[in-house]
């Protein structure tokens, strides 16, 4: 089964659905045959790279107050809490993330895109990091385990931008404005950090409709039978 995740690494209902999703796959009995592959969404392409203190960013962007943007923070550090995760909002600080997505990819090349995002979730949420910071991303890069020379190589050009715009513009096509999104087999979506039980649902309801069995005729038919309509259909 295969699971499209549209995300940002600088967003909580992003972190969040994200461990939701890892959950339920863990009480999933076919959870060996799911792949997960990630798909880059900038929520912001024009974010600046320096990072910008993210109650201020919030204050700017949405017009709000510092009250409302503390309250807001508040809530979603809560629902983090929640499921193991930890949003030191007040320390976070918003910056330009295409950079950590084309890490995600040249790390999905040797089948790290998942560990990758971890770490620039966790970089972002918990320790306060600024994620386009090109000290930041090759020091996550040495946490994966990826060669140094190829991280720089990837920082220093424009490897793998062409792909995460590609991702971005198949989100545009699919009509999908906000994040996460999940994609189940290029057909079933769910929106936004549903809860494991939601997302064990779906797996399991996916899962159903994709592997419905086919069953092989043996012999001449010739007993009678019920179907829809001409006998009674159970439940």
């Amino acid at each position: 089964m295969l699971i499209e995740v549209w995300t940002d690494v600088v967003c909580p209902f992003c972190y969040i659905g994200k461990r939701e999703l890892a959950s339920a796959l863990e009480d999933f009995a076919y959870a060996d045959e799911v792949q997960v592959v990630f798909k880059s969404f900038e929520l912001d392409p024009s974010a600046a790279s320096e990072g910008e203190d993210v109650t201020e960013h919030m204050m700017r962007k949405y017009s709000l107050s510092s009250a409302q943007v503390a309250a807001q923070n508040e809530q979603l550090a809560a629902r983090a809490a929640e499921v193991g995760l930890t949003f030191n909002w007040r320390q976070a600080k918003s910056a330009n993330t295409l950079d950590a997505h084309r890490l995600i990819k040249l790390a999905g090349t040797q089948g790290l895109a998942d560990q990758a995002t971890d770490l620039l979730m966790k970089a972002y949420f918990t320790d306060g990091l600024v994620v386009s910071d090109r000290d930041v991303l090759m020091a996550i890069g040495t946490q994966l385990g990826l060669d140094t020379d190829r991280v720089r190589q990837l920082l220093e050009g424009v490897e793998f931008a062409e792909e995460a715009h590609t991702d971005q513009a198949e989100a545009v096509r699919y009509g999908i404005t906000g994040v996460p999104f999940f994609l189940f087999e290029g057909q079933w979506a769910v929106s936004g950090a549903q809860p494991a039980e939601f997302f064990l649902e779906a797996l399991e309801q996916v899962w159903a409709e994709t592997h419905q069995a086919q069953f092989i005729t043996v012999g001449e038919e010739r007993g009678g039978g019920c179907g829809c309509g001409s006998c009674s259909c159970g439940s």
